[in-house]
């Protein structure tokens, strides 16, 4: 018998007021549970889901299904009824199956109006292995920030795979003068969950500290401390 999510559709303005600190997590659907990705994905979200912290996830299988089942568990350690993870799933050609391990939801048709929803709800951004749609995450995000859309918000790139492509980024469009050095301070490349947990913890508690205390504006303090 198939399974029936029992997540709720949200309202974003009603979420934005509630204040919390969020963390999106991006990645493959096609990674299984039997990866190391998957598992490392797993323990950075159980580790947040124990810190109170929220996780926003694509709703999908694979590393989507790792961050929401692992923040799942976190928060049952903790018993904390007040922290919640997000699905935002997406349609397409090919049904992908939802994950059902997250409790609030929001259905979409366009990648476009997905992603500006991931903007609007996270304060920082893990991008685990994927493909073309996480390249896609990472990008946005990063462009964003470049151009003050949102601010600093830390961007952790998690996993040997991008360690190429920060190098290429640096040895191609940086060194021809299309980008500048600067526009990499929010990138943070790390090898495994716990350098990744590492990150968070310290801009959770710059975002607790800051006096603006607003979604996707933590970057501020972080200049200033």
């Amino acid at each position: 018998m198939k399974k029936v999510s029992r997540a709720k559709f949200f309202s974003l303005e009603k979420e934005l007021a509630k204040q919390h600190f969020r963390v999106a997590i991006f990645g493959s659907a096609r990674i299984k549970s039997s990866n190391s990705s998957y598992k490392e994905v797993y323990k950075v979200a159980e580790a947040l889901g124990e810190m109170g912290v929220d996780v926003v996830s694509g709703g999908g299988p694979g590393l989507m299904e790792a961050a929401n089942k692992g923040h799942e568990i976190g928060r049952k350690k903790m018993h904390n009824g007040e922290t919640h993870s997000y699905g935002l799933t997406i349609k397409l050609p090919q049904e992908q199956r939802d994950n059902r391990h997250f409790d609030m939801k929001k259905d979409f048709q366009r990648f476009s109006a997905r992603l500006d929803y991931f903007m609007q709800l996270s304060n920082a951004v893990v991008v685990a292995p994927g493909g073309v749609g996480t390249l896609l995450e990472f990008l946005y995000t990063w462009q964003l920030v470049q151009v003050e859309h949102v601010y600093d918000i830390p961007i952790i790139m998690l996993g040997e795979q991008w360690k190429s492509l920060i190098e290429w980024i640096k040895k191609g469009p940086l060194k021809h003068g299309l980008l500048k050095e600067s526009d990499l301070d929010s990138i943070y490349v790390v090898k495994n969950a716990d350098e990744a947990v590492k990150i968070l913890k310290a801009s959770y508690q710059m975002y607790k500290n800051s006096k603006k205390f607003k979604h996707g504006y933590i970057g501020e303090y972080i200049k200033k401390n």
